[in-house]
């Protein structure tokens, strides 16, 4: 037990020093403490949950699993890791993702520098000292030179915005944090509401339990079977085997889908020069493959509305192929925004779902839910009664963690109040003003749009870099420059705004939240292009950035 956990809490703790603080035990959190512990750095992890994992602790709702390959979505920093660990599915599911990262934390000795139960709540940057000033909801008062937020991109549930909500009566439940026994739906009237990643992969396991599912749905997803399977023993040899070269792919591709068991091509063509033909061919080896590689089928989907249009329609083809109702495969249908520019779902049977005698999908788009009631909710005049409703409403995504702690650098100016109009960052790394704060994959990165762990690791590996970089030059603080910030927000908005991600309302531009500012969160120029950036400015001796 570390000197704080055997503290009670209360503002009287003593105040620790560190020479770095980690906010977050997730995959970015987990591999940051062992980065910085291989520096010799003294430092504590702070954790709101009763275990590491991040996303895979909270995320425990039936059908929860990765849409990225497991090969792929895991880390790379140690070959011994790599070799000793076998993964059971091509897609991993929750239970097995958290194995994993416990196994990671026990592997490497990083318990003991994390202190769980305990949410930060305000960190402020103390230009006297050139320290900073951390505190806890468990009364810890904390100091430490370096600060690194890694509080995940998809960690701050939004609000649910129904009236009436206070007034329901029977179960309420949140798949970003649900009851770790479990829920047993048998022989009750559910009601699911969103069809987002949540939904789409909870939706088909609480039918088969449920006596009614009622699906609530505002705008329909488009979702690609994940083509899940066991790993057979040769598929581990292998990817073992051939690591170091999907690892060198990772690095080297635009969104890291590269193939985990096999190799999966990038069609760098154009879909508007194939033939209707080729690009069924290619449509069909994409949907037989399963999981998010529509992403790499062709180089224009995402630029061009009427390429994108192609693919659109076949899965549109597809879902009418799958479901029964023709009133209802329309309602499942997107027809208003482009392909993909939606988190793309990946999921096990999802459409099938809805040819149950058991499952009524209930449109709101059209007429909205009108208000809770203490026995169910109301749509169009007609009251559901419910025994359980499940919230599946998504996230406040890449600044909301972020803003749930009082953040402030120089001159006491918040971070919420510098983000006010949207987040500015350099490289989605760090915020001018407020010194030695680092970010993991934080907006202005590639981040949502690549996968997540590799991202993160590239994101420790500069962080621990510039730390190394101080350190050896005796030079205390690093941040960046206003005008480097700038540079790199309008090249972050040039790029989006050359693609059809902009036309959409989704989280990626901040629009599921009422009243956040509307801008492209992510850097969609490529995470191999980001990379090489990153790389650059190293080697220009930290380009954009001042230390002192």
């Amino acid at each position: 037990m570390s000197a704080a956990d055997d503290q009670p809490a209360g503002a009287g703790k003593p105040a620790l020093e560190f020479d770095a603080v980690v906010i977050g035990a997730g995959f970015a959190g987990l591999y940051m403490l062992h980065r910085l512990r291989q520096m010799g750095l003294s430092a504590r992890c702070y954790e709101s949950g009763t275990g590491v994992g991040g996303t895979w602790y909270w995320n425990r709702y039936p059908g929860a699993a990765c849409d990225v390959e497991s090969v792929l979505y895991s880390y790379s920093f140690s070959k011994e890791l790599e070799q000793e660990w076998n993964w059971s599915e091509r897609y991993a599911r929750q239970p097995e993702i958290l194995r994993y990262a416990n196994y990671v934390t026990d592997r490497f000795d990083l318990r003991k520098d994390i202190q769980f139960r305990t949410r930060v709540t305000s960190a402020a940057f103390d230009e006297a000292s050139g320290r900073w000033q951390i505190r806890t909801d468990q009364g810890d008062r904390v100091s430490a030179t370096y600060c690194v937020m890694a509080t995940g991109c998809l960690s701050a549930p939004k609000n649910v915005d129904i009236p009436g909500l206070e007034k329901y009566q029977g179960h309420k439940y949140f798949t970003a944090y649900w009851p770790h026994e479990g829920v047993d739906f048998s022989g009750q009237r559910v009601g699911v509401i969103g069809t987002g990643s949540s939904g789409i992969q909870s939706i088909p396991v609480i039918a088969q339990q449920a006596k009614h599912l009622y699906v609530y749905q505002r705008t329909p997803n488009y979702s690609i079977p994940a083509r899940n399977g066991p790993m057979t023993p040769e598929q581990q040899s292998k990817v073992k085997a051939n690591y170091e070269e999907i690892r060198r792919r990772q690095y080297n591709d635009f969104i890291g889908l590269v193939g985990g068991i096999e190799p999966v091509p990038t069609n760098k063509n154009s879909a508007l020069a194939a033939t209707p033909e080729e690009r069924e061919r290619e449509y069909e080896y994409r949907w037989n493959l399963g999981g998010l590689y529509f992403y790499t089928s062709y180089a224009d989907l995402f630029d061009n509305r009427q390429a994108n249009e192609t693919v659109a329609e076949f899965v549109r083809k597809k879902i009418r192929e799958k479901v029964r109702d023709p009133a209802v495969a329309e309602l499942l249908c997107p027809k208003d925004y482009p392909f993909g520019t939606k988190r793309l779902c990946a999921d096990s049977g999802y459409y099938e779902t809805f040819n149950r005698d058991n499952v009524t999908l209930v449109d709101i788009k059209s007429k909205p839910v009108e208000t809770f009631t203490a026995k169910g909710l109301i749509v169009d005049g007609k009251e559901y009664e419910l025994d359980s409703i499940v919230f599946a409403t998504g996230f406040d995504a890449m600044t909301g963690a972020l803003f749930n702690i009082d953040i402030r650098g120089r001159g006491g100016i918040a971070l919420k109040d510098k983000w006010a109009a949207g987040p500015y960052t350099y490289l989605g790394l760090m915020t001018a003003g407020f010194p030695n704060m680092f970010i993991t994959t934080g907006p202005g990165s590639p981040s949502v749009l690549y996968n997540m762990i590799i991202g993160n690791e590239q994101h420790v590996e500069w962080i621990a870099d510039s730390i190394d970089y101080l350190r050896k030059r005796n030079r205390r603080t690093i941040e960046p420059t206003a005008e480097a910030e700038k540079s790199w927000v309008a090249h972050v908005n040039e790029v989006g705004e050359g693609t059809l991600f902009v036309k959409t309302n989704s989280w990626y531009v901040g629009a599921n939240v009422p009243g956040k500012p509307r801008v492209i969160l992510p850097y969609l120029g490529g995470f191999d292009v980001y990379c090489k950036k990153c790389k650059e400015v190293v080697e220009n001796g930290y380009e954009g950035f001042v230390t002192a």
